[in-house]
């Protein structure tokens, strides 16, 4: 696939396989990791994409599938710190640390009422309370902007280098863009590559206009 390459205010994002983009730098060149990769058909999990393939046309299976042992190595190769989102569904280290996205979904509900995160980050488990709901949502994994900020003013410090390697919706672009931090990113779907660029170029334009208002 040809490699696409957007830079949207302090974000570098990339349409292209992750672990060639990783490939490209040196052991522990990024301060913080944060990824949301697919957990498809690990430990025995399969989604279907139902709801969310009758309504936009994508298939989750299409792309839910877990990454090998080889995608965590270069993870933890190119960056310091690393937080994980699914890391139940994966074989990491035993964490102290874990973090818990918790939901306003009534108990009634079929989604999930809460979201694992595993990290490596000396601390005690951290609890984040924010809805699901989005009206405007362009990826069946969508988390929101506010717990991305919420991440990052716990976990990072001004100057860290940020990675993502699923970047999905962009959600964590917009947050980087807004809290001045530097994020490379990456994304194998070209369609939602296109998709999160626009998000994240539209929601740039908002925080340059407020920083000028300002």
């Amino acid at each position: 696939m040809k490699l696409r390459k957007e830079i949207i205010g302090n974000c570098t994002l990339y349409n292209a396989d992750c672990m060639k983009i990783m490939s490209q730098y040196p052991d522990k060149h990024f301060d913080l990791a944060i990824v949301d990769p697919p957990y498809g058909k690990s430990d025995g999990c399969k989604r279907t994409g139902g709801t969310w393939a009758k309504k936009y046309g994508k298939n989750i299976t299409d792309w839910d599938i877990a990454p090998d042992q080889s995608y965590f190595n270069e993870l933890t190769r190119v960056s310091k710190y690393q937080i994980i989102w699914g890391g139940n569904y994966f074989t990491l280290p035993p964490s102290r640390n874990f973090i818990i996205w918790k939901k306003h979904i009534p108990e009634n509900f079929t989604l999930a009422m809460c979201e694992y995160a595993w990290t490596n980050i000396k601390g005690n488990a951290k609890l984040f309370y924010y809805h699901s709901f989005n009206p405007k949502r362009i990826h069946p994994t969508q988390k929101p902007v506010a717990l991305y900020k919420w991440l990052l003013s716990k976990y990072a410090k001004q100057g860290d280098k940020i990675l993502d390697t699923h970047l999905g919706s962009g959600s964590i672009a917009v947050a980087c863009n807004e809290m001045g931090y530097d994020l490379t990113a990456s994304e194998i779907d070209a369609d939602y590559f296109t998709a999160a660029c626009d998000r994240v170029r539209e929601a740039n334009k908002q925080t340059e206009l407020f920083k000028e208002a300002s």
